[in-house]
């Protein structure tokens, strides 16, 4: 049902998808075949928006048979962890992906290997998420394109019941989508690091959750640094896995490729350039490179570079929460918040119980778009057909780049985003942690934070992505400085090792005060020493 005039519009629905990326997608189809009406809402479009339209992603793959592959996949994966993940939310994840990937097959032609069997696990970007719109369509899914959202609307119980918006293509008016339920797939953020293809992604959805009572999960596990011709954002790291490093003198530097390869580059790095050839990438990878990623050669053919011959100058991104673990707090399979009406999908939900305390990399973090995507889609659809309450007065929950807490004035964005580019990019800052550079940025986004929350005040996307900024940086730091150990890729250089009793997850949340806690589901036997620790 909607209702609108020249100036606004108001849509009634069983479920809203906030983010038109991977899981959202995925979401809003799997809400449309349960049967429910659904509105996918993006900030840009749906189909090309989002980190994984520029990317050549890949699925964690694992077949059924044999019956041992799936729990050495899993094992293997909980051990890496590092006593974060759980195996059951693994497997179903496989299982789901396993099952789920070859039904876009009308929409999306799969490419095949060299014995002519469908390559089902790896995907071409542009045309995989081109497909999912299709897909999406199909379903009877209304798309809002470039409607973000600036703040959610819930009910007199405190359950979340819809959104409010603006239209940038209809001169910025307003939108209002009132509905049973409420899916964030509105995708992380790499703090501004220009990550090929994460421009709407400056961690909105963190900051909805947050306005309506979500607590946050793993937010520590923020520092995922991703290796990059210097002055290009092109983080595909796959084909330096063969990579050669050098000095400014052109001396070869001691990096092979192994699980502390970014460590020791970053280290590098802090001491001077550093360059890197190319010449050891096997042929027939660089026969498909074209195809695999062909956004990473376009950056050298640009630059009239031969990396397979010539050395070039690079360097490390954050990519923050896209490649990163935290994010809001899971506490069912389904992707339900603690927060009655809400659901999270993708980079929105924290991913440690599939990842553990490292990266999921491509792999796994793409089949947690999905999954997550099919599963609080699901679940949505489910809910809203037994919500109550429904056309009940919303009341609006948006606060900071919203309605100011003491007068109104204009605020400074290029000084808060440079703010939280400056806490939160810097190796010796983020990547190589320590107490008291961690404390001298908490007191510095604190103030960003005063600022904003006292003062900005308008119906403005860019003040609501910066105020998402700062709050998912202030959380970042929070958990960090809690989490006094080395973990995963969390590491601090005056706690190097890890700590038994923090084996746990760490929930965070909170604006003007910013709180960290034990998850108790995951620290039940070691709840007590911890919070004795903290």
């Amino acid at each position: 049902m909607a209702s609108s005039s020249l100036e606004s519009l108001t849509l009634k629905t069983d479920v809203l998808i906030i983010g038109g990326g991977m899981a959202g997608a995925w979401a809003a189809t799997a809400a449309a075949k349960a049967g429910a009406a659904v509105v996918l809402a993006d900030k840009g479009y749906c189909g090309a928006s989002g980190v994984t339209a520029a990317a050549g992603p890949g699925h964690w793959w694992v077949p059924p048979d044999p019956p041992e592959a799936r729990g050495t996949a899993v094992g293997n994966r909980i051990a890496a962890g590092l006593g974060l993940g759980e195996a059951d939310w693994m497997h179903r994840i496989l299982d789901q992906t396993w099952r789920t990937l070859p039904t876009l097959s009308p929409y999306y032609k799969f490419g095949t290997d060299d014995e002519g069997r469908v390559n089902y696990r790896a995907v071409r970007g542009p045309e995989y998420m081109r497909a999912l719109r299709q897909l999406v369509l199909s379903c009877g899914v209304t798309i809002l394109d470039q409607s973000p959202v600036v703040e959610l609307l819930a009910r007199d119980d405190g359950s979340v019941g819809g959104a409010r918006g603006l239209r940038r293509q209809q001169g910025g008016w307003p939108y209002q989508v009132e509905a049973g339920a409420v899916v964030l797939a509105a995708g992380g953020t790499s703090f501004l690091s220009h990550l090929l293809g994460s421009r709407t992604n400056t961690g909105d959805g963190y900051l909805l959750a947050a306005e309506a009572g979500a607590e946050m999960s793993g937010m520590e596990f923020t520092a995922a640094y991703t290796i990059a011709p210097a002055h290009s954002t092109m983080t595909r790291s796959m084909a330096y896995s063969f990579a050669t490093y050098y000095d400014a003198d052109g001396r070869e530097l001691d990096l092979p490729f192994a699980p502390d390869q970014t460590q020791r580059l970053a280290r590098a790095l802090l001491r001077g350039p550093v360059y890197c050839s190319l010449h050891r990438l096997p042929d027939d990878i660089k026969a498909r490179l074209h195809t695999i990623s062909p956004n990473v050669p376009l950056v050298f053919d640009r630059w009239r570079i031969d990396p397979y011959r010539d050395r070039f100058e690079v360097t490390l991104h954050n990519d923050g929460t896209v490649r990163g673990i935290g994010g809001v707090r899971v506490i069912d399979v389904d992707g339900a918040t603690s927060v009655p009406g809400l659901f999270v999908a993708g980079d929105n939900a924290s991913r440690e119980k599939v990842a553990g305390a490292i990266s999921g990399g491509g792999n796994v973090n793409s089949a947690w778009a999905l999954s997550s995507g099919l599963s609080a889609g699901t679940a949505a659809a489910r809910m809203a057909r037994h919500a109550t309450g429904r056309g009940a007065r919303l009341r609006p929950l948006g606060q900071a780049g919203l309605r100011p807490r003491q007068h109104a004035k204009a605020v400074d964005l290029a000084t808060v985003r440079a703010g939280v580019r400056a806490e939160m990019h810097p190796y010796d800052k983020n990547l190589f942690r320590n107490g008291p550079a961690l404390a001298a940025s908490r007191s510095s986004l604190d103030a960003l934070w005063s600022e904003l929350a006292d003062h900005a005040a308008a119906d403005n996307v860019a003040l609501r992505e910066a105020a998402a900024l700062v709050a998912t940086a202030r959380w970042s730091v929070a958990t960090a400085i809690r989490r006094t150990e080395s973990r995963g890729m969390h590491r601090r250089e005056d706690y190097p090792a890890p700590d038994p009793n923090l084996a746990v997850r760490l929930l965070s949340g909170g604006f003007d005060r910013v709180w960290v806690t034990a998850d108790p589901a995951s620290a039940s036997a070691r709840h007590s020493e911890l919070e004795a620790t903290l």
